[in-house]
């Protein structure tokens, strides 16, 4: 693991400048700290803020790179603006990455730089069409290329101090509408205000997608028997409710990632 460490430093060296496409997320607070550590003010992490990104997220990003010394931008991308990306296809995330990336590659041209992205080893494989977009921009991961997996980049966060360390998995706020429905601002706010009451609840890992009137939520397997309780049961209800749902369903199968991709037949981008 050290040694993987050792090869990123050496890839980000060899780049010269980079421009770190920065969510906040685990992998990319990672990155943006190992490219910040190693190339100084040549590293720039940038935060794409728009109406999929959730609110805490962006505090989150924003708290780490002050906390690290990171040369830190907030720009803001349209995505949700875009047709393409509103009808909500399949390959719904090359929208938002071909967004993303025409603003960072504009970034990068004027520094001079690379732009980099936290796709790690585990990725390979899964489906993920926003790869599209990366590879058409010259999008370098070098997690990736450091052949640094997902458990490893928690146990060297956690050893740089990073809070990101065991953070869980996050996603777009638009990755709980269903392919095909349109997405709509009105739609992510619902589903922003029904994560966060959860989190206010006591869940650590939650989901709620979003099926017009009906959330269906998904709960992580370790919290699934307290949210089996009657009185925590009937207080989800509630504040979904208050929220604007019609119906409030529990998931029994837990939270997965993707599983709106389960009725898709996928190959890896």
């Amino acid at each position: 693991m050290i040694e993987k460490e050792a090869a990123l430093r050496g890839t980000l060296s060899s780049l010269g400048s980079v421009v770190v496409a920065y969510s906040g997320g685990v992998d990319s607070a990672y990155l943006a700290y190992i490219a910040g550590q190693t190339l100084g003010d040549r590293a720039l992490a940038v935060t794409a803020d728009s109406a999929s990104y959730p609110e805490r997220h962006r505090r989150l990003a924003i708290q780490i790179a002050q906390q690290f010394g990171l040369r830190h931008e907030i720009i803001h991308t349209s995505e949700v603006e875009r047709p393409e990306y509103r009808a909500n296809p399949a390959n719904r995330c090359y929208y938002c990455k071909h967004e993303l990336y025409t603003h960072l590659a504009r970034l990068a041209a004027d520094r001079r730089a690379v732009v980099v992205d936290g796709s790690n080893a585990d990725d390979r494989g899964d489906y993920r069409p926003g790869r599209q977009a990366a590879r058409e921009f010259g999008v370098r991961s070098p997690l990736d290329e450091a052949n640094l997996g997902k458990d490893e980049i928690r146990e060297l966060s956690r050893r740089a101090g990073l809070p990101t360390w065991d953070e869980p998995a996050s996603a777009c706020l638009s990755s709980r509408i269903p392919y095909h429905a349109e997405v709509t601002d009105e739609k992510l706010r619902m589903i922003e205000r029904a994560e966060e009451a959860l989190r206010a609840l006591g869940f650590r890992v939650c989901r709620v997608r979003h099926h017009d009137e009906l959330a269906r939520i998904e709960i992580g397997p370790d919290e699934m028997a307290r949210a089996l309780q009657p009185e925590v049961g009937a207080a989800m209800v509630r504040e979904l409710k208050a929220i604007g749902y019609r119906w409030v369903s529990l998931d029994l199968q837990g939270y997965r990632t993707g599983s709106l991709n389960e009725g898709l037949r996928l190959r890896p981008a």
